[in-house]
């Protein structure tokens, strides 16, 4: 029996390794460097002997640069992409799982975007939003609109014109995780509710709302944890711009660390990203005992 333990147990360990070698080498080790280049001023063109270290200085700068608190509260104000992608996936998942015709094709209209390129998505959305002659300007002066935003021109909406692509791209996953989580709901309670005179309205909020709590809350977290990682859109589309007003973190993070050389400085930037993904995942964690049914 022993040595069937220990065989069985050498066993396991050869099928975790490479996946607790890759989570090692590739997070735990990068996440323990950034927090102790955070306290250097080290730049990667000064090599190892250049690391000097001052303390929380890089964190006090951090907190008095208005254009990383700018990033760090465009980061919190585009979590509201979360929820309203959540919302809208939701209504179309209870919709389309219904009696419609083409279900297939609904899936895969919805679908092209998460899974198109992002850059060729950007490109295209550049081309729709132009301030001066793009589709959905021309569109708005022809019904009278004389004055149209400048959309990803205009510092006032170039935030906002992100967050709307990004609905638009993120609903699509949101839609078929939903879809998968409607499907295993048993019919056997419709039909009880059917039986009791449940209306449609009873049944969304009684049956299919707790029944589709663990899935909306996977969905709640990668979504927000995803929220703080954008980055490639922003490069595409504006650049961080105009005058800073789309810049997030880990785009502010990149102009530091690849830009400007300051490796130091753009790991206090990533550990206070992780700090805040932490947070909120813990708060998220703690609060689903309350919502999620299992």
């Amino acid at each position: 029996m022993k040595k069937n333990n220990v065989s069985e147990t050498i066993t396991g360990y050869i099928f975790i390794g490479p996946l607790a070698i890759g989570l090692l080498v590739l997070t735990l080790i990068p996440i323990i460097i950034s927090i102790v280049l955070s306290f250097t001023s080290w730049s990667l063109v000064q090599g190892l002997q250049g690391i000097h270290f001052v303390g929380l200085k890089n964190f006090v700068q951090l907190f008095n640069d208005p254009v990383f608190l700018k990033s760090l509260s465009n980061n919190f104000i585009f979590i509201l992409v979360v929820p309203v992608t959540m919302i809208s996936a939701l209504l179309l998942a209870v919709t389309i799982n219904k009696n419609v015709y083409w279900k297939d094709l609904f899936k895969v209209v919805y679908f092209m975007p998460y899974i198109s390129s992002i850059v060729a998505v950007a490109i295209v959305c550049q081309v729709l939003f132009h301030p001066e002659y793009g589709p959905i300007n021309e569109t708005l002066k022809a019904i009278g609109i004389a004055n149209p935003p400048k959309w990803l021109a205009d510092p006032q909406f170039s935030l906002l014109t992100i967050m709307g692509i990004t609905v638009w791209t993120g609903v699509g996953y949101n839609l078929i995780i939903y879809l998968a989580g409607l499907q295993s709901i048993p019919k056997d309670l419709y039909e009880a509710a059917d039986i009791d005179g449940a209306n449609s309205i009873v049944k969304f909020f009684k049956i299919t709302l707790p029944l589709l709590s663990p899935t909306t809350f996977f969905l709640l977290v990668t979504g927000i944890i995803g929220s703080f990682k954008v980055f490639d859109i922003i490069v595409v589309l504006t650049g961080g711009g105009p005058s800073d007003s789309s810049s997030m973190m880990v785009f502010y993070l990149y102009q530091q660390a690849f830009i400007n050389l300051k490796t130091g400085y753009a790991s206090a930037v990533s550990v206070v990203l992780l700090v805040c993904v932490l947070i909120i995942t813990l708060i998220q964690f703690f609060a689903q005992k309350k919502w999620v049914n299992y």
